[in-house]
């Protein structure tokens, strides 16, 4: 099969651009539901015109529903989307980027989600792929330990219901808090994984950039110890990948201290360690959670991080020393892997 899209890719390359725009077409519709001509063209930046045709094919095949209140995919439309993304991957040799960028980061796999999204719908897009990858590995007795951020908030909101781990499985908050919207927190995220799949969850209600002098005496809260002692057994981690100087100002630090850390070389931030281009640590923030002697104990780490303004902090961070997984986007991979080959 592999060979045949080898030569479909040589002799109709314009396949590729249009099998990736009528996915992109039905992705935008899976997503928002419902949706007519010109919110489609203005979201993916096409002519109405273009739009028409497309989903006038799309119809044909029934795999959408044109109505008054908007095109909406069918039942056939839902279930075919899985095997269109795989289509997709195999249509742009994904297998070989995703396998080359695996080598370079020295990972186990690496997972892209294809199209072009705008940023919202990318995280959206990364958080489905998070959330069916985890999903697919989660067995009974497994713990689960989530970071907070946007993306991972998407994860949560991405996660579907599995019976059989219902009661079987436990979900805890990787990290304290930022002190940010309730949404992105690491708590609301456990919490909301949790409730979705059935599973039991904790919560570690301490602040993410704690004083080092206050950390001792927080520890000693029996409420701490209980969520502490429940995060230092998990056996599957999912976390972020963030800029090193939007995460320092996140965490509250002067413009001052964000520009030595500029002038460290940081580039990168997980686990409130800062790392610099060659993956170096130059700066950290004291704080109670899973810290990155605990991320190299833990047998299934998961980083999900994607975009542009991602693409020099996620070779910074990850490493075959913390990370097995990574799911990133297309745009995002192929930035990296331009870069990797200069090294």
């Amino acid at each position: 099969m592999e060979y045949l899209f080898k030569i479909q890719n040589k002799i109709v390359p314009e396949v590729i651009d249009l099998a990736e725009r009528r996915f992109c077409i039905m992705s935008k519709i899976n997503e928002k539901g419902p949706m007519g001509r010109r919110a489609l063209a203005e979201n993916l930046d096409m002519s109405e015109r273009s739009i028409r045709n497309e989903l006038d094919f799309l119809a044909e095949q029934g795999l959408v529903e044109i109505t008054r209140a908007g095109t909406r995919l069918t039942d056939s439309g839902r279930s075919f989307m899985k095997e269109f993304e795989r289509y997709i991957k195999e249509l742009k040799d994904f297998s070989q980027l995703e396998a080359e960028l695996s080598r370079h980061l020295g990972l186990e796999d690496v997972i892209i989600v294809p199209c072009d999204f705008q940023h919202s719908s990318l995280l959206r897009e990364l958080g489905r792929s998070a959330a069916r990858y985890i999903l697919g590995i989660l067995q009974p007795g497994d713990i689960l330990a989530v970071t907070g951020g946007y993306t991972m908030a998407e994860v949560a909101n991405m996660m579907a219901p599995k019976e059989k781990l219902a009661g079987q499985v436990e979900v805890v908050p990787g990290r304290g808090g930022l002190g940010e919207v309730v949404e992105i927190q690491a708590n609301t995220i456990a919490a909301q994984i949790a409730n979705k799949i059935g599973a039991d969850y904790h919560l570690l209600q301490v602040p993410d950039n704690l004083r080092q002098e206050n950390i001792a005496a927080i520890k000693e809260e029996p409420s701490i110890q209980r969520t502490l002692e429940v995060l230092h057994n998990c056996n599957i981690l999912l976390h972020g990948i963030g800029d090193a100087a939007e995460m320092a100002s996140r965490r509250g630090r002067s413009e001052k201290e964000i520009e030595e850390l500029l002038e460290m070389g940081a580039i990168g931030e997980s686990f409130g360690f800062y790392f610099d281009a060659e993956g170096k640590i130059v700066n950290s923030t004291p704080s109670i959670g899973v810290g990155l002697e605990d991320v190299a104990q833990i047998e299934k780490v998961v980083a999900v991080a994607g975009g542009e303004d991602k693409a020099r902090a996620i070779p910074a961070v990850v490493s075959p020393e913390y990370q097995d997984v990574l799911i990133t986007d297309e745009e995002t991979a192929r930035i990296m892997i331009r870069d990797l080959r200069k090294c």
